[in-house]
């Protein structure tokens, strides 16, 4: 068996938040916070071992923003954003960036629920760039995904519904790693991105019975 060191399962963790919400415009919700957290450690996930394991001190610190705007009763918009800064706060030589820390975040959509009995909406969600490595050297490529659904009410407990996931076909990744793997035939382990592709473009037709 290979010894590890031996770590507190549970470790001090700090954080803050402060923020504002108004509903001061008609049909309008504003919010918007400032946030920090201290950890006394910080869990990596090992890709080639598929474990976390226990990391420096860090510090995460960031600012959210969101909106909803309901212009008609049947109708909702919304937009939320988020930017953050994640370090290790204890130094070493290796760099102090949080492997796999997004850096920023943004969703925006639209819900459509008429009288008509017609139902549906859109979505957009986007993923930022995170580093892989602490130095900050290699990073993930940004993620964005569009979803779109569609559907009507045939009676009060019968529902028939259309949507169409990755509109686009975006061949962007899910997640994305960097670590030590080897194939068959290499002579040694060789350093590299691993990532898991976000699937391709779907279409599912849905209808829904409810008694």
């Amino acid at each position: 068996m290979t010894p590890v060191e031996r770590v507190d399962p549970l470790v001090d963790a700090l954080g803050a938040d402060i923020g504002v919400r108004t509903a001061v415009l008609p049909n309008v919700q504003l919010t918007a916070s400032l946030w920090t957290l201290k950890l006394d450690s910080e869990l990596l996930f090992v890709g080639d071992a598929g474990i976390t394991e226990a990391s420096r001190e860090s510090e995460r610190r960031g600012i959210e923003a969101g909106a909803i705007w309901n212009p008609v009763s049947w109708l909702i918009l919304d937009a939320d954003l988020a930017w953050s800064r994640s370090r290790f706060k204890e130094f070493d030589a290796a760099g102090n960036r949080i492997p796999g820390a997004v850096e920023n975040v943004a969703s925006v959509g639209l819900a459509i629920d008429h009288p008509s009995g017609w139902f549906g909406g859109a979505r957009l969600r986007h993923f930022g760039k995170a580093p892989l490595i602490e130095d900050g050297s290699v990073e993930s490529d940004p993620t964005t995904l569009v979803n779109l659904e569609a559907g009507y009410r045939i009676t009060d407990n019968i529902q028939l519904s259309a949507a169409l996931f990755n509109v686009f076909d975006s061949d962007d990744n899910d997640i994305t790693y960097l670590y030590e793997s080897q194939l068959p035939g290499e002579a040694e382990p060789v350093n590299d991105i691993h990532f898991h592709p976000v699937e391709p473009r779907t279409f599912r037709l849905t209808l829904r019975a409810s008694f």
